[in-house]
């Protein structure tokens, strides 16, 4: 069932994010982005068209005189960068009462609107089995991502997901940008090849890790039936006890300590989420306590 995530609630909360975010902290949304091509000078290189977000402090009003168009200048030490989103839309993120896949498309909105903030572009992908779907494309500039970023209430939840199936063809850009992974990562399938790729793209790679609070600290007990959410037609009965339950922390463990450790040895970031933390813990307690963002 689609679920309408992406509110006004919601997007005044980001907004306001965005701007204690400003305030209080650099580092990936603290200023302008920089060329490794052109260097660091500040010389006048082109311009484009303005967009609706873009700092109007470089409009160029004599070019406005001349042609009735607003258009902004560009410097040799600007590049605008390409945020690509990807959203697991596998089963499993609707998983029980932990509104996974809810969480999902918050993450994914507010990431979509700092980035917007930065003049940067971005792109919003979900991926359910092998397959990539664009969401939204190139988005650029404020009143861009107001239109556009309800078209996230539309994804919905099913099947399984291959995550290096679906990314690793796609077109990316070289150093052109951030790539943000959202998924439990719970999965036998391969998600390392999509890190790989990215990270061999020179692209700042993020994979944001969600589980539900009932997966991260379970307070099942008792005899039970557990199917899977991917294939219902797997199911296990066991009966809980205080070791199996240890047993299966110590599984968590090891898959969140698996994905930390491959993202830090890629030179990824990566964040575990509770499902049903606000999106306001995610950006000041989790992204500063990593060093995502100081």
């Amino acid at each position: 069932m689609v679920k309408t995530v992406i509110d006004e609630e919601l997007l005044q909360q980001i907004e306001l994010l965005q701007t204690l975010i400003k305030n209080n902290v650099a580092g990936m949304f603290g200023g302008n982005h920089k060329s490794k091509t052109y260097g660091s000078s500040c010389e006048f290189a082109d311009y484009r068209e303005y967009t609706p977000g873009d700092d109007i402090t470089k409009i160029d009003w004599n070019a406005y005189a001349r042609f009735e168009k607003l258009y902004t200048k560009l410097f040799l030490d600007e590049r605008q960068m390409h945020t690509r989103i990807y959203i697991d839309a596998s089963n499993s993120m609707g998983y029980g009462k932990g509104k996974k896949d809810e969480q999902a498309l918050k993450i994914a909105a507010a990431f979509a609107y700092l980035s917007v903030c930065e003049m940067d572009k971005v792109s919003v992908y979900t991926v359910r089995d092998k397959q990539l779907e664009a969401v939204i494309s190139g988005m650029l500039g404020k009143e861009a991502y107001i239109n556009a970023i309800g078209a996230l209430n539309s994804v919905e939840f099913s099947g399984d997901s291959y995550i290096s199936d679906a990314i690793v063809p796609s077109t990316v850009g070289y150093g052109d940008g951030m790539s943000i992974i959202i998924s439990d990562f719970l999965t036998d399938n391969n998600y390392e090849a999509a890190i790989d790729h990215l990270a061999g793209k020179k692209r700042h790679v993020l994979c944001v890790q969600v589980l539900s609070r009932e997966e991260l600290n379970p307070k099942a007990r008792g005899k039970m039936h557990f199917f899977d959410s991917e294939d219902t037609g797997r199911y296990y009965r066991k009966n809980i006890t205080r070791e199996i339950a240890q047993a299966y922390k110590k599984a968590v463990e090891y898959a969140t300590g698996r994905i930390r450790e491959y993202c830090a040895a890629r030179g990824a970031d990566y964040l575990l989420v509770c499902a049903e933390d606000p999106v306001s813990k995610l950006f000041f307690e989790n992204l500063t306590s990593e060093g995502v963002i100081k």
